[in-house]
């Protein structure tokens, strides 16, 4: 037995050619090392996640805390009487820092002015309506009667923010000067007549309510309209 084994590993070592191989050399197994268990690291990640799914869940928790506030159902004018059919509740995520109107005191406002143009689905903001109409304290309200050619192709609207400008006579030459003006508000806007004159109400500071009155009694004044929130 032993004599045939031998005999065959030396015939396994030659070629076909008869010539003797040498064995090849078998190099000796590997083995991977063994990582270093760092219990610091572990336990930092493992805090990472904790803090990140606490995270979450107060995120959730703060949007799913919805309040029901007062919207703009429809274009409120201003100047305008609320009615019920003018307001809306919708529940919203606010933030603290913004001023918003509870849906509870929807009754309340029933009845009250608005103090600006309202525009539908924008919330409502303390201050934006009022009891009382215009004009307000420290204002007085004056009727403007005003020809078409006057005014903006565009018209005017409650709430527009305008200037009253003072112009020449017809056949006089243009101010080399700016010209005087007042700062008014429009509350409403009339029909316009057979004469294609439009009475338009708007509200100036009670200093200058009788200097735009007598302006206006002369018919020699312009309007221009400022941006919207100009003061």
């Amino acid at each position: 037995m032993t004599t045939t084994g031998a005999t065959d590993a030396a015939r396994a070592t030659r070629n076909v050619d008869g010539r003797t191989a040498r064995p090849m050399p078998v190099a000796p197994p590997v083995r991977a090392p063994r990582g270093r268990r760092r219990p610091g690291l572990i336990a930092l990640g493992v805090a990472l996640i904790a803090v990140g799914a606490l995270s979450s869940a107060w995120l959730v928790s703060s949007s799913s805390e919805r309040t029901g506030v007062l919207v703009a159902a429809r274009d409120i004018p201003y100047g305008a009487v609320v009615s019920d059919a003018d307001l809306a509740v919708t529940d919203v995520a606010v933030d603290p820092g913004v001023a918003v109107v509870p849906a509870s005191e929807r009754d309340a406002l029933v009845g009250q002015v608005a103090g600006s143009t309202l525009r539908a689905g924008s919330l409502l903001a303390p201050g934006q309506i009022s009891p009382a109409a215009p004009p307000a304290a420290g204002q007085v309200l004056v009727g403007v009667p005003l020809k078409s050619d006057r005014l903006p192709a565009g018209g005017l609207s409650a709430g527009d923010r305008i200037l009253v400008v003072d112009t020449p006579p017809a056949d006089a030459d243009p101010p080399t000067g700016p010209p005087a003006t007042l700062a008014a508000t429009v509350v409403r806007v009339g029909p316009v007549d057979l004469n294609g004159v439009s009475v338009v109400d708007v509200t100036v500071a009670a200093g200058d309510g009788p200097a735009l009155a007598a302006r206006a009694a002369t018919g020699r004044i312009a309007i221009v309209v400022q941006p919207r929130g100009t003061s």
